[in-house]
């Protein structure tokens, strides 16, 4: 597709395309490049979704567009930059969301495209590109990491003042990378950083690159005898920790829409409403500035608006952020309406389906139809997340009630019985696969007192330990039972008022009593007990009044065969009185007595409800100084997921909370996170919203399913940070080579302080010395020279001298491997580590 404009054409087949704007033009930047930006230059990014995206992330936006600018760029690169996005985006069509982006402060939609990290490089692109293509050898460079996440590396002067304790930094020295760790820095960010390391000397060194790590600087004094060659000896302590500028949920929670429109030749900035919004505010032939707490700023265009106005956006956006006096380099994201993404529909209550194309795919229905087929449910995870199914609840259950702070058996005959001044342990047994699992269902009546509700959760607890941390546990309020819990009493779910034998109120019960029954079949029925009186009832429902004489089934109008047949099978564990059928419309004068006489209630028919489908967000859960913090991951896949993670999925029915190997110490300050995230929500959810807390390698299909795909093998051979450093990294054989690759090196002056002298790196002393002579840099054969023959199938001992026996594939010509592999050694090496050991396993390379 040529557009012209000076825009170049557009490779529709590639979900990602990166140029630099160069001389007011738009430059392709190299595929091996992605991810590196010169900061005197700005980028223009443009993200297609691919097709074989989940149904529900291809709704709304097709495109993102982003343009980037770097902290030197110049004031005319930015205009040129604002233009071309804006006639690209005119090529692009209207389905297409576009983001201005900061070097510094990008929007986690922008750094998600590029793992493990992104490199902010100094100099421009004379330089630049150059460096990054051809010169990868004779390089120098101190790299400041950063992030838990979202990674980035910035080149930052070359000495010991710009280290920090609570930071990771790479000294790279072409052939030689050093990884030094801050005292002060966490082991998810040593590991992250660590990956990133790997990227570089992956993708810039061909995977010919010698790395060492210093967690300790005291058990790594050779690694530190180099770093002191090129650095000088450090004086005084290191820096402290820079505070964290990155935004808590907290400071998210506050919207505020305003309608900006002319009038005559003025610009008029009107503000509509604050939160909670309601998508009803948003007119077609309109447009909106919505603030989300300073930090960033959304113009939301009508299909109706002109092309003038559309033209406008950035500029008014800017205005805006000046007007305010927010920072320069606070995100901007422009979208037309029909075209909304995930993060901008999820600010309002609801999001209804007005402006919705015919492009979006139906919501799926409520009501589950015929039996289930639970082989469909565990093969398909997919299915089984959309209709928050583990299977049709025919496992085993057990059920305990919190009393005296202590779990009591429950009687399985009163399985389906609850009490609103109660809380209840439900623990299902199921098989998925052969294999035995569990979910824990901490069930919490509203009645409940604060010990009940604290000794509910220590109880569950005891039971986890129990069962050896396999249980995946379930937050549950009365009233917002999950469909799952549901069809475990296969449509007997009765929940009383009170406990038992008092109503709650301290009061005995009442003989006359008025239940609430919903539901047409097993998976999705539930009885509540409501105040017995007239307004309590609906035309949409059936309703059981039980008396001390009689139980009367009330059959509303609007409602069908099922309902009426499924509140028959409830009345007779309700009650064993005789039922006398009433009829709306007909009630016998003792119905209205038994309620306290007649009362307006809603009479007109429920609709059935209709929802868009809300596409799932990801997000890595984090704390500063006592508030939540959550970075999101953007198109998200499992490659996310590690064993220091947090994570929380918010499908917006229920929130998950996923808890690495590693991150089990935060399960009880995990689910406090959840709850704060959905009361600080800015659509205002529903705090009885489910929690479900799900640990690594036990995840139910209720949450793989929202994963594209799923490995469930994917941590099984998996190596830790410490294993990966233990295992091969900073060992003496590797230092030795390290030594002899340094001492080629013509370094500046070992002091570190700016004045250039040329001198050699001392050899080191020690455990070291053999190395002086040694001045060979990694295998002695070197890639692309030996036949498949010779690699494929074969065990380490019967390998030719100098291969490494866990990179056998990277020895292979590029024909051979472009034959077997199917793919280049730059795309293999892009790919994650697990998938590269599939594939090797594969070939026979493993």
């Amino acid at each position: 597709m040529d557009i012209g404009k000076g825009v170049p054409a557009i490779e529709c087949h590639r979900v990602l395309q990166i140029w630099i704007v160069e001389n007011l033009k738009m430059v392709a930047v190299p595929e091996r490049a992605y991810g590196n930006f010169f900061e005197a230059h700005c980028y223009i990014v443009l993200h297609h979704l691919a097709p074989l995206k989940r149904p529900e992330a291809t709704q709304g936006a097709s495109n993102d567009l982003h343009y980037w600018v770097g902290l030197a760029a110049s004031a005319e690169a930015q205009d040129a930059a604002a233009t071309l996005v804006q006639h690209l985006q005119e090529a692009l069509g209207d389905r297409t969301v576009q983001h201005r982006e900061a070097q510094g402060h990008e929007s986690h939609c922008f750094l998600s495209y590029f793992r493990p990290g992104v490199i902010y490089r100094k100099g421009g692109l004379a330089s630049g590109l150059k460096h990054v293509e051809t010169d990868v050898y004779s390089i120098r460079r101190l790299l400041h990491i950063r992030g838990r996440k979202h990674v980035s590396a910035t080149e930052v002067e070359l000495s010991w003042n710009s280290f920090r304790k609570d930071d990771i930094f790479l000294l790279d020295l072409g052939k030689v990378m050093i990884q030094w760790n801050g005292p002060e820095s966490s082991i998810s960010e040593k590991a992250r950083g660590l990956a990133l390391t790997y990227s570089l000397k992956d993708k810039e060194r061909g995977g010919r690159a010698q790395i060492g790590v210093v967690d300790d600087e005291a058990e790594a004094p050779d690694l530190m005898q180099i770093m002191k060659a090129v650095l000088g000896c450090r004086a005084g302590s290191l820096h402290t920790a820079m505070p964290d500028r990155s935004i808590n949920q907290l400071q998210k929670t506050t919207v505020r829409l305003y309608h900006v429109y002319k009038k005559g030749e003025d610009l008029v900035v009107q503000e509509l409403a604050t939160c909670p919004l309601t998508h009803d505010l948003l007119q077609e032939e309109n447009c909106y500035i919505l603030d989300q707490g300073g930090f960033k700023i959304y113009v939301w265009q009508g299909r109706r608006c002109s092309l003038q106005e559309k033209r406008a956006a950035f500029s008014r956006a800017v205005g805006f952020i000046q007007a305010k006096g927010y920072p320069v380099y606070t995100n901007v994201e422009v979208l037309n309406g029909g075209a909304e993404s995930a993060a901008f529909k999820q600010l309002f209550r609801a999001w209804t389906r007005l402006f919705i194309g015919a492009t979006e795919a139906p919501s799926p229905g409520k009501p589950m139809q015929g039996t289930l087929d639970v082989g469909k449910l565990h093969s398909r995870p997919e299915l089984a997340a959309q209709l928050r199914m583990l299977d049709d609840g025919t496992g085993k259950v057990e059920v305990w009630c919190i009393q005296d702070l202590c779990r009591q058996l429950v009687d399985p005959k009163h399985h389906g019985h609850l009490y609103s001044g109660n809380c209840y342990l439900v623990l299902y047994t199921y098989q998925k696969l052969g294999r035995v699992q569990y979910i824990l269902y901490l069930w919490q009546g509203h009645q409940a007192t604060p010990d009940k509700i604290t000794a509910l959760s220590y109880n569950a607890e005891e039971l986890d330990l129990m069962y050896h941390g396999a249980l995946v546990q379930a937050h549950v309020s009365m009233g917002s039972e999950p469909p799952h819990f549901l069809a475990i009493f296969q449509g007997q779910l009765v929940v009383f008022q009170g406990v038992p034998g008092c109503n709650g109120k301290g009061q005995p019960v009442s003989p006359t009593r008025l239940f609430h029954v919903r539901g047409t079949d097993n998976h999705n029925a539930k009885t509540m007990e409501v105040p017995a009186r007239a307004s309590s009832l609906n035309s949409s429902d059936v309703f059981l009044l039980v008396t001390a004489d009689i139980a009367q089934l009330f059959a509303c109008q609007g409602c069908n065969g099922d309902q009426r047949e499924m509140a028959r099978v409830v009345a007779t564990v309700i009650s064993r009185k005789n039922k006398e059928i009433v009829l709306e419309g007909q009630e016998p004068s003792h119905f209205w007595v038994a309620l306290g006489g007649p009362a307006p209630y809603p009479s007109s028919k429920r609709l059935p409800e209709e929802t868009c489908r809300v596409q799932p967000r990801l997000f890595e859960c984090s704390s500063q100084s006592g508030s939540l913090v959550l970075t999101e991951m953007v198109f998200f896949s499992q490659d996310d997921l590690d064993k220091y993670d947090i994570m929380l999925l918010d499908t917006w029915e229920e929130i998950f909370l996923w808890l690495g190997e590693a991150a089990s110490k935060w399960k009880k300050e995990a689910v406090g996170w959840a709850q704060e995230y959905l009361k600080t929500h800015p659509a205002g959810r529903s705090p009885a919203t489910p929690i479900v807390l799900v640990k690594q390698g036990l995840e139910p299909p209720t949450f793989t399913g929202w994963f594209l795909a799923w490995d469930p093998y994917k941590w099984t051979n998996s190596q830790s940070y410490e294993e990966v450093v233990e295992g091969s990294l900073g060992a003496v054989a590797d230092i030795s080579r390290v030594t002899a690759e340094v001492n080629n090196f013509r370094l500046s002056n070992p002091r570190g302080n700016g004045t250039a002298r040329p001198t050699a790196l001392p050899a080191l002393k020690g455990s070291q010395a053999s190395a002086e002579n040694e001045l060979e840099l990694g295998p002695k054969v070197i890639s692309g020279s030996l036949p498949r023959e010779q690699l494929m199938y074969q065990a380490a001992e019967d390998l030719p001298e100098g291969v490494d026996p866990t990179r056998k594939e990277f020895y292979l010509s590029d024909s051979d491997f472009q034959d077997i592999f199917g793919k280049s050694k730059e795309e293999f090496y892009r790919m994650a580590k697990w998938k590269q050991q599939q594939e090797k396993k594969q070939h026979g390379f493993f």
